[in-house]
């Protein structure tokens, strides 16, 4: 937008500059004009140039980001600081920016050198006709401030051009970047509705999971994380998922919650395929904690809000969801209670909390969302033995009728379960 009133202003003044020349010579502006136009045609041609560099240089940009990021994550910095790896890191962004740089100063060297050569032939034309008007003076034909008047002209057209050559240059290039996000917003979603007219779930009651011969394998790999899945969950049932790193416990889980769709076979949701009914209201049903649970650096309150963010704030809500995830203890004894801000990322006096608080405000999430099935992948990870069984016990009373998935290596986790899963290489080895 102001690329543009900066447009129309530069050719209202072009305009009238023009017809007060025009009295001198109809030619010179449009010799002014004319000389413009390679050095449009320059602008035009580098900015796509520079587009493309960046675009597909893409990759260098992102490490260049990635290993400044590890230098100054607070997360990172004990690993960093004890193995000695800062400068390795720094040399790594720099070998990466000289990489990237080089091609770039090429790029501008280049662009820069054509301008030069044009600016020269362009100052050299405004001279002559600096000298012609000079001439006119020197026979008479005008006066000292015609003169004054008619070059002042003159370089104002000269500017003009450059201005609105550089302005349109400008938005020409925000138009690529431009087209690259439209292409972006353009790519069509995967997981949507298999029918025009998509299923509302029925909520607050029971609920059944069937998944019938399901096997999946993330897009462009060839190897099958999850292979003929046969799996029946009744109503009220509480299921554990156990197995070894990489069985495929945590990609069950998103095949559940609809974050992917099963490369073969199909999931039923009370006796309908998954896929008919509209995504948005499956995935309200779910109240889940993954095992890289968020972590938001805004107050207590509204770290335990996320855990469904349609609903209106209630004070009375969040201390009861924080009571029974057992996360109630430490927050009563920070400085502001329920409105302490959380991490120093915008605040100094943010406070930051351990691990193990941490994932009892992500219980807390959970319990504060108005879920029908609540699915906790390693859910206690990082709490202490008697803070797991506190929270075991909150959620065998707090599930009542519901659904309940635990992904889980403890075997701690099975004793609430009426059904054990144990998974191995993507298969169900054993169930019961």
């Amino acid at each position: 937008m102001e690329a543009v009133f900066s447009i129309i202003s530069t050719v209202i003044s072009m305009v009238s500059f023009i017809a007060i020349l025009w009295f001198v010579s109809p030619v010179a502006p449009v010799i002014i004009i004319a000389m413009s136009l390679p050095s449009a045609f320059v602008n035009f041609y580098f900015r796509k140039k520079h587009v493309n560099y960046m675009r597909f240089r893409s990759r260098d940009r992102r490490e260049m980001n990635y290993f400044a990021d590890l230098v100054t994550n607070k997360d990172m910095v004990k690993e960093v600081r004890l193995f000695n790896l800062g400068d390795s890191f720094i040399d790594k962004f720099k070998t990466i920016f000289k990489r990237y740089f080089k091609g770039l100063k090429a790029l501008i060297i280049k662009e820069q050198s054509v301008h030069l050569i044009l600016n020269i032939l362009t100052t050299t034309v405004n001279c002559i006709l600096f000298l012609y008007v000079a001439y006119k003076v020197c026979m008479g034909q005008l006066t000292v401030g015609d003169y004054s008047l008619y070059t002042g002209a003159l370089n104002s057209i000269s500017s003009g051009v450059t201005s609105l050559i550089g302005t349109t240059a400008t938005i020409y290039e925000g138009t690529l970047f431009i087209n690259n996000m439209i292409e972006f917003m353009k790519v069509k979603k995967e997981i949507v509705p298999n029918t025009d007219k998509p299923l509302s779930v029925n909520r607050h009651c029971e609920h059944t999971i069937e998944l019938k011969n399901v096997s999946f394998k993330y897009p462009g790999t060839e190897t099958y994380v999850l292979k003929n899945i046969n799996l029946f969950i009744r109503p009220g049932e509480t299921l554990v998922l156990v197995g070894l790193n990489g069985a495929g416990k945590t990609t069950l889980i998103k095949l559940l919650t609809r974050l992917y769709d099963p490369t073969e076979g199909v999931i039923l949701l009370d006796g309908r395929d998954i896929k008919s009914y509209n995504v948005d209201e499956v995935y309200k049903m779910f109240g889940i904690i993954f095992q890289d649970f968020g972590k938001y650096a805004v107050s207590v309150e509204e770290n335990i809000s996320y855990g469904d963010i349609e609903k209106t704030i209630d004070r009375s809500d969040i201390i009861r969801a924080a009571k029974e995830s057992g996360a109630d203890d430490f927050v009563t004894r920070l400085k502001n209670s329920y409105d302490t801000p959380l991490m120093r990322i915008f605040e100094e006096t943010g406070t930051e909390l351990s691990g193990g608080q941490w994932q009892k405000l992500a219980v807390a999430r959970a319990f504060y969302s108005d879920s029908d099935i609540l699915i906790l992948d390693e859910p206690t990870a990082s709490l202490d033995a008697i803070a797991e069984q506190e929270v075991f016990s909150q959620f065998d009373r707090l599930r009542k009728d519901k659904i309940t998935l635990f992904v889980s290596h403890r075997l701690s986790s099975a004793t609430v379960a009426s059904k054990i899963i144990v998974l191995s290489n993507g298969e169900i080895i054993e169930e019961g």
